[in-house]
């Protein structure tokens, strides 16, 4: 099963690409983030993917379109932008929260064997130079 971080990851890269933005922003609603459940979100998150989806489904389609179509169709260049933007600061803060749950993980390492080590392990014979 793909997870919210591998999908945000694909959607984060479908917006980098060379189409215009409001194609890439249909593309990454369509591809990945409709795949998306909020509860696999960190909390902090959850708010702007709501957001996100609102704004990339929100409109009542005309005939022959869907929400997303009609949605994206309804926004201004910088809308869109915008958008994407909010798409890529909800991958980073599922990056960030990621990181903190490893940070954790690595603290609970148990050290097996002592890092100590005599000193005389680390003696070593002066060099000399000699003409």
């Amino acid at each position: 099963m793909v997870n919210a971080w591998d999908n945000l990851h694909s959607a984060t890269l479908e917006l980098v690409r060379s189409t215009p933005i409001k194609q890439r922003l249909i593309a990454a609603y369509r591809r990945y983030l409709t795949t998306i459940a909020e509860e696999q979100l960190p909390s902090e998150a959850r708010d702007s993917f709501t957001q996100v989806m609102r704004l990339l489904a929100g409109v009542q389609p005309l005939r022959g379109e869907d929400a997303v179509l009609a949605s994206v169709r309804k926004m201004s260049n910088q809308q869109a932008d915008d958008c994407a933007a909010l798409i890529v600061e909800i991958f980073g803060a599922i990056c960030r929260a990621d990181s903190g749950l490893q940070r954790q993980s690595a603290a609970s390492v148990v050290q097996l064997r002592s890092i100590e080590r005599a000193s005389e392990e680390f003696d070593v014979p002066a060099l000399t130079a000699t003409n």
